[in-house]
């Protein structure tokens, strides 16, 4: 969670320290007349509660009980809950007025949030496939127990498919955040991901973290040249000392990015549209029309701080954008099996064919780099290599499209 900047929670709460709160939650349950106990074990009774399937828009007489475990014939609702189950042999459990057991699966959830948060509080967040029947029945629970609980705002994640097949354990496409950023940088990971909008399913294949890793490269490079250029010159910047181009390209990006995150978090947008100000910062860099354009420093300015500002929000604002470059050539020639000094002595080669006008042995080795991710870049300073998408896989994503 470090590596992809995540913010720590304040919290990081264990069902078994909140016992005490999960057993008076249910007491409370029991006491407003929502729950029943049979034999050590405690139900809740959902035809006592008309607003089940709200969040879900499921009916009750949707539900098929027992599709996933057996159906207790003791329960009043063939869909009615466990708050509390009695031990079973060689289980833990704890003690309650109840006798000895532990809690419902959903319980826990409506105890722990309630203890740090309130009965009522913004942002409730999981899986899509979390919202029937855990969602349903963390309302229901919670509302039993206090008739001012309420989320202003439910937030359910897309699935995510491999190849567009759903990953699961059972079908053998599962791996870890640990494994995917072994190959690709962390911050390539971040970008693909937000790259879908969060509640649609996302599918992972290494053509898309290719993808990602070359966008990220990219806009890394373009605010490092950047950075590179502001640092030998010292400007104060004001309002009216922007070319008006460049102030209507920063407010357009600015008015997009609070628009497309303020509608649910439309982080394809956002990225989508920093493309216009990251082209303005490289025409401004490195086109001759560009070098000459006045005001061209306070234009940087302005339009490095916007991307740098927006970044930041996205939790995709590196250290140091030198750090996180080598970072990604690193990753580059780790997933290529490859190392810089073979790809420096094979740069050495080319330009001794090109020396030599050996123009199909040049074209040979800039192939061959190419092939395994390594983009050749020439220049009056002479040869430089970046990370690239593999010729195969862009063969793919033309295909694709």
């Amino acid at each position: 969670m470090v590596y992809l900047h995540c913010l720590p929670p304040s919290f990081e709460p264990r069902v078994s320290d909140h016992m005490l709160q999960i057993i008076d939650m249910i007491k409370q349950i029991l006491n407003n007349g929502y729950a029943y106990r049979i034999d050590g074990d405690v139900y809740f009774n959902i035809d006592k509660f008309p607003e089940y399937g709200r969040l879900s828009g499921r009916k009750l007489e949707d539900n098929r009980a027992g599709e996933r475990v057996a159906v207790d014939s003791r329960k009043i609702n063939p869909a009615d809950f466990a708050l509390w189950k009695s031990a079973k042999e060689g289980e833990p459990f704890w003690e309650s007025p109840w006798g000895p057991g532990r809690p419902g699966w959903h319980i826990e959830c409506s105890a722990m949030s309630a203890a740090y948060l309130g009965y009522s509080f913004d942002i409730h967040g999981g899986g899509v496939d979390l919202v029937f029947p855990h969602h349903e029945n963390e309302i229901a629970q919670s509302c039993a127990a206090c008739n001012q609980s309420n989320i202003s705002y439910w937030i359910h994640n897309g699935f995510v498919t491999v190849d567009s097949e759903k990953m699961s354990k059972s079908l053998g496409n599962f791996f870890t955040i640990r494994q995917v950023i072994d190959l690709y940088h962390p911050l390539a990971l971040r970008l693909f991901l937000m790259g879908t909008h969060y509640r649609s399913p996302i599918n992972y294949s290494d053509v898309q973290l290719e993808s990602a890793s070359d966008r990220i490269f990219y806009i890394y490079q373009t605010l490092h040249d950047c950075e590179n250029v502001l640092s030998q010159n010292d400007v104060a910047i004001r309002v009216d000392s922007i070319p008006h181009d460049i102030a209507c390209c920063v407010d357009s990006f600015q008015d997009i990015f609070m628009s497309a995150m303020s509608d649910d978090l439309l982080t394809p947008v956002v990225l989508a549209a920093m493309s216009e100000p990251l082209k303005t910062i490289n025409d401004l860099l490195h086109t001759r029309k560009g070098k000459k354009q006045e005001l061209r420093i306070e234009s940087l300015t302005a339009l490095e701080k916007i991307i740098r500002n927006v970044l930041t929000v996205l939790g995709m604002m590196p250290q140091s954008y030198s750090e996180v470059l080598q970072q990604l050539r690193e990753k580059a020639l780790k997933r290529a099996r490859i190392t810089e000094d073979q790809v420096l002595k094979k740069i050495e080669e080319r330009t001794a064919a090109r020396r030599n006008k050996e123009f199909e042995k040049s074209d040979a080795i800039r192939k061959d780099l190419a092939v395994v991710g390594i983009a050749l870049m020439d220049s009056a300073d002479g040869t430089t290599w970046r990370p690239a998408v593999p010729l195969a896989l862009q063969e793919q994503q033309v295909v694709a499209t």
